[in-house]
């Protein structure tokens, strides 16, 4: 007989969305219950996405920096890691993580329930523990954070032992000698990073003309020069006519008449929201294509007490922006509306090696715009702290307006760029006039940091303007 239970609201799924979503209900005196799926929480954040890939690109990041460094090397073998290797330090990565995450859960009351949810009606959801044991629990209140997962293209066998998306890639057990990398996004480009470090040969194919076409032209530019020069194949406007797996590797056969042979195949375009085991038909929600839903500025979907967070509701997809939409979707849900919205200006980090992070306006746009901008650059080669850690490749880029001399946008390339851009936002978001350039000639800097890039970059923009000034 299933038990009934009545809670004030339910989140499902554990990721950041949901986290954040569950812990502002509870924190504001809610009985609040959070649905899980799978037997850990935290979410395809914690298992399958942004700790793992960052905590694979950290071990592979630290072996090249050891392997070129003169205080180790002494004209040795370089040392050399397999992929399951540096698997074993993801691993111990996601538990501290899922011990940390449950342990808010516990702190704030909220009821920890393992299953799959669907909707009965508006107000009941039925969980299907993974035991088969069937409860009905009732609610007054939804958040829908299920997130994404890779997109599985018809055609392609992604059962076979040598075709690997990026959750699937975690559990890559042979090492490859050469990998076929589909899908030249974020991911892509993260996983061509981590394997090329390895040592595999890497094969990028890219649909289109070049990578990360969000991205300043420099920067993108300077991640296509440091990938090919370490040595990835990266392959422009190519697309898959089909993907062929045999027992000792997998062939990739393009529109374009090329043949390419690997090892193994990571395919990584595209994601698909986390939708079809809710049973959004007994509530009257529809999602699009992507198996994304609607929301309004208050998270809330076209069912006035359900509401939607994270990946499952498209742009920006991020981990970091998810957990605020979860506190502000939240905070709406109790008090009709949320005054905090997401900043305009998101950071992205892109974590490949070397990673990169932006934050506003791209040279493309203010020109496109007509904004009378300028150019401020330090070289990394240039300051003290990146000679000592030899650190030498990437540059930070400031644009700021001419006349008024409002930073418009930061671009950074190289270690440590995804830390060195929230300098610069904290900047760009000041306001009254805070929001100047002027700010990083007339702030003394730590000596030696790579903060200290910002007070080069702005001096060298500054010079550019002329005499005016």
């Amino acid at each position: 007989m299933a038990s009934k239970h009545h809670f004030d609201s339910v989140v499902i799924g554990s990721g950041p969305g949901g986290e954040g979503a569950a812990m502002m209900l509870a924190k504001r005196g809610q009985n609040v219950a959070m649905i899980e799926a799978e037997d850990r929480l935290g979410g395809g954040c914690t298992h399958w996405g942004t700790i793992p890939s960052k905590a694979l690109r950290h071990s592979v990041s630290r072996l090249i920096e050891y392997n070129a460094s003169p205080l180790f090397s002494r004209q040795q073998m370089p040392h050399k890691l397999t992929f399951s290797e540096i698997l074993k330090y993801a691993e111990s990565a996601i538990r501290k993580q899922v011990k940390l995450r449950s342990s808010f859960y516990e702190r704030n009351s909220v009821t920890v329930i393992h299953g799959i949810a669907s909707f009965i009606d508006a107000h009941s959801l039925r969980i299907t523990h993974p035991d088969g044991s069937i409860d009905t629990i009732t609610t007054d209140n939804v958040v829908i954070a299920t997130g994404s997962r890779p997109y599985r293209p018809p055609g392609i066998d992604f059962s076979h032992p040598r075709i690997y998306d990026s959750d699937t890639v975690l559990s890559l057990k042979h090492d490859p000698k050469n990998i076929i990398i589909f899908g030249a996004g974020v991911i892509g480009c993260e996983y061509a990073s981590i394997f090329r470090g390895l040592g595999v040969k890497v094969d990028l194919v890219n649909m289109r003309e070049r990578l990360l076409s969000f991205l300043d032209t420099e920067f993108s530019d300077a991640l296509s020069y440091h990938l090919r020069n370490n040595g990835v194949v990266i392959r422009h406007n190519e697309d898959f006519e089909k993907i062929i797996g045999r027992d000792d590797g997998v062939i990739l056969e393009t529109k374009s008449g090329k043949r390419i042979f690997a090892d193994c195949l990571l395919f990584a375009n595209g994601r698909s929201g986390n939708v079809e085991k809710l049973n959004l038909n007994a509530v009257g929600l529809e999602p699009n294509e992507r198996g994304q839903l609607e929301v309004d500025e208050n998270y809330r979907t076209e069912v006035p007490h359900i509401y939607a967070v994270g990946d499952i509701i498209g742009y920006p997809s991020l981990a970091s922006a998810a957990y605020d939409q979860g506190r502000f979707a939240a905070t709406a849900l109790i008090d009709g509306s949320c005054e905090s919205k997401l900043v305009s200006d998101i950071p992205t980090g892109i974590y490949t090696i070397p990673e990169i992070s932006s934050v506003g306006a791209t040279e493309e746009e203010l020109t496109a715009a007509n904004v009378p901008y300028e150019v401020g650059r330090a070289q990394f080669k240039h300051l003290a702290r990146a000679q000592i850690a030899d650190s030498l490749v990437g540059s930070l880029k400031l644009l700021f307006h001419r006349e008024t001399k409002e930073i418009l946008g930061v671009h950074c390339f190289g270690e440590r760029a995804s830390e060195i851009v929230h300098i610069g936002q904290a900047i760009m978001e000041q306001k009254n006039g805070g929001n100047s350039i002027d700010y990083f000639v007339n702030t003394t800097f730590n000596y030696p940091t790579m903060a200290e890039a910002y007070r080069v970059a702005a001096l060298n923009g500054l010079n550019r303007v002329g005499p005016e000034h």
